[in-house]
């Protein structure tokens, strides 16, 4: 098994990407069992603030690192949250307080679009001059009422017209066979499997 940082204390995630990475024989490690701190997140996209993750869990580790930096876009609020996902309705960080202000923001227009991003960033060390990166997104509808209890973030809102369920509905290898994270996560291993080759 070769050893994998996750540059995330995020129990849902780390779930995720454990499942998706077992049958690649990686022991994916959550930052926080080792002793490291969560990395400051000051930029405006995905990308940066996945590559600045990435690389503060390696150099803190010595060992390869993966960060991942998602969150939800919505049409109607210019693409808000974004980055700011995690904290919409400011600290502590809390789903069903950001998952309030985001149905209270949408109570007066109909449009309902959003759109999931997922920006994964896979280091060998902390310098490497060529990491992998690699973004996608997963689009859906926000529905007024939760639904469904797998999932988390704004999942229970995350409507899939094309399933009629909500990304919480969805059982979870269903759900990582869709998602932005798994779409991200399976480029990611293709890319790696390039290089390897």
């Amino acid at each position: 098994m070769q050893k994998l940082v996750l540059a995330s204390n995020n129990a849902g995630k780390l779930r995720e990407f454990q499942a998706l990475l077992a049958p690649l024989k990686f022991e994916v490690i959550p930052q926080g069992q080792l002793g490291i701190a969560s990395c400051e997140e000051p930029f405006h996209t995905f990308v940066e603030n996945a590559l600045a993750k990435a690389r503060h869990a390696s150099a803190a580790s010595g060992l390869p690192a993966l960060a991942d930096d998602s969150g939800i876009c919505v049409q109607a609020l210019d693409n808000k949250p974004g980055v700011l996902s995690a904290r919409f309705a400011g600290e502590p960080a809390n789903d069903d307080a950001n998952n309030q202000k985001l149905v209270e923001s949408l109570q007066n227009t109909s449009n309902r679009a959003a759109h999931y991003v997922c920006a994964l960033v896979l280091v060998n060390n902390a310098d490497d001059p060529e990491p992998l990166i690699v973004q996608t997104r997963w689009n859906g509808l926000i529905v007024d009422q939760a639904q469904g209890s797998n999932g988390f973030g704004y999942d229970p809102y995350f409507f899939l017209p094309e399933f009629e369920l909500t990304a919480a509905q969805l059982e979870p290898d269903q759900k990582n066979a869709i998602s932005h994270r798994g779409q991200a996560l399976r480029e990611l291993i293709a890319q790696l499997k390039t290089r390897t080759e």
